[in-house]
């Protein structure tokens, strides 16, 4: 049977709530797709950590589990192998790096929708995979799951030993360990969700009483046929085609248009203030016009109703700057760290909005340029601020710093918190390249901060860092605006 996210989604919310109930999610070819193992070897690759020799015999045990009926350990044990003498900090830091490069990208959207549903129903949340600690951990934190059963690798004196403690937890050894976790844990299993892409896991999924059989392989998708299983598709990360490589050169000329016909405008008028407003909105529109990109805007009426402000957003992406710029379209200006000046994809953004640099390195400039913006504010131009400071490999919202709260507070502006939700899914942080779609914005309303003390900078920070969070877990419908 065939079934939908949101009809799984529905089933969880509809269903049992409790501690007891957990859900055992599967890492590669589930939540993320793709196999995190690929991203490691790649990097071990290209940094000279395998040679040639080696990589030939990885390749020949891949090929043998996966199309000659081989035994599927063998790559693991030599993945294990691979890792003796190394300090396990070091490899758990390679791990947060890989997940920040390369694999926060194959996350699939929609598993974090379901991920959330069981969260919201108190569920206890647990990946159960055949993947080390260090490929799980980083997309446990990410997803806000707290629980991992995984292969775990030995450690003597913080090093690795090239071995395994539990060996490799695949196929009924995997299901072993789930059961184990639930008999210490207190969770039913009988009344458990279980999602898995592979026929290894055939063991796990007849373990709990509501198995999902999740963008299977077809060896898995024709057992469930015969358990009577529920098929889940979720959809995958984008993959940028021809449409997706000629809207981005068609969006960077865009918005190069429109910077130039505001500049040529501002010349002819002496009006410097219209050419800036003029070639800002021309190049956002231009851009997301030719990128095939839509704005679904929930409190559009926010992003006017209290100017000059402070506006804040999320950052996941490079697209995020044409889709703000969209948004507030006039009398506005940005503040970004120094470094950034020399990216290439900055060019575009100095030149139409002249925003104020950051040097963070220097606490005495940082002041000063921040006194900068206080005055900008007072003369009545707003100022957007992403307060993350650099882009998020998911939607997961980032510690915020607190220079935007201390401007809005001495300059006596108010904040108005934009809420991105998804351009991270159509050009991830790492890509240059757009691909078309619907970018859903939720504008918040302006939060006053007339009275604030310079000491409750820190808490005032927090609690509006929370409601990007809860936004972000309950998107808001829409409504009239007002």
């Amino acid at each position: 049977m065939n079934i939908t996210v949101a009809d799984a989604i529905t089933g969880v919310r509809t269903g049992a709530t409790g501690p007891e109930i957990a859900a055992f999610f599967d890492l590669d070819g589930t939540l993320v797709h793709g196999y995190t193992a690929g991203s490691i070897c790649r990097d071990q690759i290209l940094r000279g950590e395998v040679g040639p020799l080696e990589l030939a015999r990885i390749m020949a045990a891949a090929v043998d589990s996966t199309l000659l009926g081989g035994d599927p350990q063998t790559v693991g044990r030599m993945g294990f192998a691979a890792l003796n003498g190394r300090r396990a900090n070091a490899v758990a830091e390679m791990g947060d790096r890989l997940f920040a490069n390369r694999i926060a990208g194959t996350l699939r959207p929609e598993a974090r929708d379901l991920v959330r549903a069981h969260q919201q129903r108190g569920h206890t949340l647990v990946i159960a995979s055949s993947a080390t600690r260090m490929q799980v951990a980083p997309v446990a934190r990410d997803l806000g799951i707290p629980h991992i059963v995984c292969t775990e690798l030995e450690e003597v004196g913080g090093v690795l030993t090239g071995r395994s403690t539990t060996g490799m937890l695949w196929g009924e050894p995997k299901a072993a360990a789930v059961r184990a976790f639930a008999q210490a844990n207190g969770v039913d299993l009988r009344r458990s969700y279980g999602y898995a892409n592979g026929p290894e896991d055939v063991a796990l999924l007849a373990a709990v009483g509501r198995p999902y059989a999740l963008n299977p392989h077809p060896a898995l998708r024709r057992a469930a046929l015969d358990f009577g299983w529920p098929v889940l598709t979720l959809r995958e990360p984008r993959s940028p085609g021809l449409r997706s490589y000629l809207g981005t050169v068609g969006a960077l000329l865009g918005a190069n248009t429109g910077v130039t016909t505001g500049a040529a405008l501002g010349w002819l008028t002496g009006d410097h203030r219209l050419g800036v407003n003029t070639g800002t909105a021309l190049a956002a529109d231009l851009g997301l016009a030719f990128a095939g990109v839509r704005l679904d805007v929930v409190g559009e009426h926010n992003l006017h109703s209290a100017r000059p402000a402070v506006f804040i957003a999320n950052h996941q992406s490079t697209l995020d700057a044409l889709v703000l710029a969209a948004l507030l379209r006039h009398d506005f200006t940005a503040v970004a760290k120094k470094e950034a000046r020399l990216d290439p994809r900055m060019v575009i953004i100095g030149a139409a909005l002249d925003p104020v640099w950051i040097d963070r390195s220097d606490v005495t400039r940082a002041k000063a340029s921040l006194d900068q913006v206080v005055q900008r504010l007072r003369d009545g131009i707003s100022i957007l601020i992403l307060p993350e400071g650099t882009r998020m490999p998911t939607p997961r919202v980032g510690r915020f710093k607190k220079g935007a709260f201390h401007v809005a507070q001495q300059a006596g502006v108010p904040l108005v918190p934009v809420v991105l939700r998804n351009t991270g899914e159509l050009a991830w942080r790492r890509s240059l390249l757009i691909n078309p779609g619907t970018v859903q914005v939720a504008v918040l309303d302006p939060i006053p901060t007339t009275g604030w003390a310079a000491d409750q900078i820190e808490t005032r920070s927090a609690e509006i860092r929370q409601k990007f969070v809860d936004t972000l877990d309950q998107w808001p419908a829409r409504v009239d605006a007002r």
